[in-house]
């Protein structure tokens, strides 16, 4: 099948200045349009580094697309070596860049400068997409057989964010136009309450007797639990999702209710949802987590129409007074147990008037008190049918319990909603 190299110029990515988004974004739509990426790679600006590199990426696929460097000051040095890649010293001036180029700066109400008109002004022989966003062309070099063993062509796109999105369409449209592409097909499942190791064991067996065309990929979150993706690569079938489809339900068959989505989805979306669908309301009461819970459930658009509130009860005194924790119980129990998690649970549900209410109370740094490590946490729900509540321990720094604390909040949340667990 038809496979592509991912390459990201410039020192900026390199020293870590800015963060490369532009390269998940390509990948994403070359595998929609049924080219698999196989490489990502990143260069450096010095010319040496750009024709090595760019070289054996050509050579070993059909397909390359470079980011950055086409910018223009004197450190933007991928023109001139594509150029002696292309085997092209001659620049001449692209008449509908140049124009693009006047009509973007007068726009902004800039001076043009010959920097700016330079821009369009590309290696003999080379095609040209004109950029509607930016100064600098997507510059298309098409390499023949003889030059490295099979047709290749190399894209060199702008690393400007929002001028590579804004132009991938028709860079893609230019792909399949020169391309026989076989179709790529994906599924994924959204599993949580199983570790990525625990996970693979429980299904191995499935797993091994997969046909050979089909891939199986393991992608963990700390807030989304493991996202697994289903794919056919190249195959000649017109529709493989019936194929991928048949395996799903063989699957769904092994989690059960482990499986939280059958598309790429959040826990906070999937219980938004549930919620709607059912006329319900949510409350929360959140010690060790700190809010994170409200957080989470607030991301999704809508919210307001099922989550009512959320007390942040982080001292002893606001879980008493706010909550109605009865002193005793925290006294002879302990902050971190079972019995205050649901106490806490119950009055978030009272002071709101919530159909279910989700409650953490628990030790997100490394310290222990004496009773608990650190890491514990205890989640409570109570809702219709009563308080249900659990116990997990995470052994991750502050930052990553709390998300792990938050998520695992969620997931209990949304099995009590589906009854798959009971008071």
């Amino acid at each position: 099948m038809t496979t592509a190299s991912i390459c990201t110029i410039g020192d900026e990515i390199l020293i870590g200045q800015i963060v490369d988004t532009n390269s998940s974004h390509l990948a994403r739509a070359l595998g929609e349009a049924g080219v698999r990426t196989d490489r990502m790679v990143s260069i450096a600006d010095r010319e040496e580094d750009i024709l090595t590199t760019l070289e054996a990426e050509l050579r070993t696929h059909d397909i390359v697309l470079t980011t950055g460097g086409l910018g223009p000051t004197k450190d933007d040095i991928t023109k001139p070596a594509l150029a002696k890649l292309f085997g092209s010293p001659e620049m001449v001036k692209n008449e509908a860049q140049e124009a693009m180029v006047r009509t973007i700066l007068h726009s902004r109400g800039l001076d043009i400068l010959e920097s700016n008109l330079m821009q369009a002004m590309v290696p003999a022989g080379c095609e040209v997409i004109p950029n509607r966003f930016g100064t600098a062309p997507i510059m298309v070099f098409r390499f023949p057989e003889s030059r490295f063993g099979h047709p290749a062509t190399l894209y060199a796109m702008p690393g400007v964010p929002h001028e590579t999105l804004g132009m991938l369409p028709e860079v893609i449209d230019d792909i399949r136009t020169h391309n026989a592409l076989a179709p790529i097909a994906h599924r994924n499942l959204m599993v949580y309450g199983l570790a990525e190791s625990a996970l693979a064991a429980l299904i191995a067996p499935w797993e091994d007797a997969l046909p050979a065309d089909m891939h199986l990929a393991y992608l963990p979150n700390t807030l989304t639990g493991v996202k697994l993706r289903l794919s056919v690569y190249g195959s000649a079938e017109t529709s493989p999702e019936s194929r991928i489809s048949a395996q799903i339900e063989a699957l769904k068959k092994i989690l059960g209710p482990r499986i939280y989505a059958e598309q790429e989805d959040r826990l906070e979306a999937v219980i938004g949802r549930l919620l709607r669908e059912r006329e319900e309301t949510l409350s929360a009461a959140e010690s060790c987590t700190g809010g994170e819970i409200a957080h989470l459930l607030t991301t999704i658009p809508g919210a307001s129409d099922y989550f009512l509130g959320s007390v942040t009860s982080y001292a002893v005194s606001v879980k008493e007074k706010v909550l109605g924790v009865p002193a005793a119980t925290i006294r002879e129990k302990g902050v971190v147990s079972a019995d205050v998690a649901e106490a806490m649970a119950r009055g978030a549900r009272q002071l709101t008037g919530s159909t279910w209410a989700v409650a953490t109370t628990g030790l997100a740094g490394s310290e222990g008190d004496g009773v608990n490590e650190g890491g514990t946490v205890w989640i409570a729900v109570d809702g219709p049918a009563g308080t249900v509540s659990e116990k997990r321990v995470y052994h991750n720094d502050r930052e990553r319990n709390i998300e792990r604390f938050s998520a695992s909040a969620l997931d209990l949340l949304r099995r009590c909603i589906l009854g798959t667990i009971h008071a």
